[in-house]
């Protein structure tokens, strides 16, 4: 049968596709048009449901290429070997937005990473903020509730935003990120990436070193103001996806060249802030980066649906050399991000051509459930077992991480400068006059929508603690948007 031939999806060819078969002409449809009902039913089904956070997104492929010796800290394969090449795909997302929302919005933007390793897939689940707005993932559900629509009004609520933020004192340094002058990308093309959460790497002689990543974008940081982003979203709402897509069909590709932040495990302890507090940084000047490779994407995906909407990206997705980090954010996320996507794509998802080895093949006695297309034939479904395997290395892919004390929920012991404000202090003082004027500015058109007094009262002081003049300027504004409202 000829390629050209339409068919149905039993592979029969289809002689009408634009009449639906009656009871003769001009009566009734009949329910023997199986294609008919086969078109309908499918189109029912096209939907899955949404993410619930990084829903709007947009993806390309590409390869990540080492360029300097990193072997000192980790035995992973695909960081070992000057040259050496390793096909990528990168979801770029927003993370409060539905599918349909606008790309050039304040929102942090999501920097999914996926390596096709010869010894398995490796995902590096970042944003392009180095730090978030909670360190325990218990908190998570709620955070993501306040950021959401309201369920009485339908609406994202000033009110229900800055209420969970003046519960939440360590938010004061993400706030100050997002709505500094990175809060709205110009692209994805023209933002940082990072891991954000610290990750465990060993080496070869089973040395453990703390790691944070770092993409340092290729073309340049560009950001939007309010009023540009206002008007581009009300032209494009598709601007990022349509500024990627274009860019890498025209021969444009992006890159990133990655560092590292590197820690000797020891120091960890002692270190003056927790370094496994997602809100907290690692200063450069104490942990300078380390150039490791760069990142290049240029191919987009053949089908958006298939390739973007169903790219399932898990923290859990360890090689040898890599692990994880008491990071508490982190530990919460590498049992939710593989849930989600067993919930809706399916128990079967790693069977997709996008989220399926490439460079390696996967091997393991998980059988059926919806959308088998790999049981497995007649090869056993228990381990050990007699008949060929696949066994058990014996090899950890990471370093254990020693532990002591009593079950039970605690709060993280403070290190010296372990407080919610200091380092959102030492950002606002890095700026300048006019980038202060601007964080400003934008914070106070967001606190000043909030109608309640308490919610304001409670949150301006947390920006007073992190530096005086950051909270007397903004408590000014506020003041000033809400009476001139009032």
């Amino acid at each position: 049968m000829s390629e050209r031939v339409l068919t149905t999806e039993a592979g029969a060819p289809v002689a009408d596709n634009q009449n639906s078969a009656q009871a003769g002409v001009g009566g009734p449809l009949l329910i023997q048009d199986q294609y008919l009902l086969e078109k309908l039913a499918r189109f029912n089904r096209e939907r899955i449901p949404e993410r619930v956070v990084h829903a709007r997104g947009s993806g390309a492929y590409g390869f990540f290429e080492v360029t300097d010796d990193v072997s000192a800290f980790t035995r992973a394969h695909f960081l070992g070997g000057l040259g050496r090449r390793t096909e990528v795909f990168l979801r770029f997302s927003t993370v409060a937005g539905n599918l349909g929302a606008s790309d050039a919005v304040r929102d942090p933007r999501g920097f999914a990473l996926k390596f096709y390793t010869e010894e398995g897939n490796y995902d590096l689940v970042g944003n392009n903020t180095p730090v978030f707005f909670i360190k325990d993932p218990l908190k998570f559900p709620d955070f993501i509730h306040s950021q959401k629509r309201d369920p009485f009004t339908g609406i994202t609520e000033a009110e229900n935003v800055w209420d969970f933020w003046s519960h939440s004192p360590e938010a004061t340094h993400p706030v100050t990120w997002l709505f500094g002058d990175r809060g709205i990308p110009a692209s994805y093309r023209h933002m940082n990436g990072y891991g954000s959460h610290t990750y465990q790497w060993v080496n070869t002689a089973g040395e453990a070193f703390w790691v944070k990543y770092h993409f340092k974008t290729n073309q340049g940081v560009r950001s939007l103001t309010n009023d540009q982003a206002a008007e581009i979203a009300g032209g494009d709402a598709d601007s990022h996806q349509r500024d990627l897509h274009q860019a890498i069909e025209r021969g444009v590709f992006p890159s990133w060249t990655l560092h590292v932040q590197v820690m000797p495990a020891a120091d960890a302890a002692r270190y003056r802030f927790n370094p496994f507090d997602l809100t907290k940084v690692w200063p450069h000047a104490d942990y300078p980066l380390i150039k490791v490779g760069r990142l290049v994407l240029d191919r987009n995906p053949e089908n958006v649906f298939a390739e973007v909407e169903q790219a399932a990206f898990s923290p859990n997705n360890f090689v040898p050399g890599i692990g994880p980090s008491p990071d508490k954010m982190l530990q919460g996320r590498l049992f939710a991000y593989a849930d989600a996507h067993r919930y809706r794509l399916g128990v079967n998802h790693t069977q997709l051509a996008v989220n399926a080895p490439h460079a390696a093949t996967a091997r393991n006695h998980g059988r059926d459930g919806a959308m088998a297309a790999n049981a497995g034939g007649r090869a056993k479904n228990y381990e050990p077992n007699s008949f060929g395997g696949p066994y058990e290395t014996g090899q950890a892919l990471g370093a254990p991480l020693a532990v002591t004390g009593f079950t039970g929920t605690h709060e993280t012991p403070a290190h010296v400068k372990d407080d919610d404000f200091v380092q959102a202090g030492e950002l606002y003082r890095l700026m300048s006059d006019e980038e202060k004027a601007r964080l400003i500015a934008n914070l106070a058109g967001s606190l000043g929508q909030v109608t309640r007094d308490d919610i304001v009262d409670r949150v301006l002081p947390h920006f007073h603690a992190a530096d005086p003049d950051y909270g007397r300027r903004l408590a000014e504004a506020v003041r000033e948007i809400r009476e001139s409202d009032g």
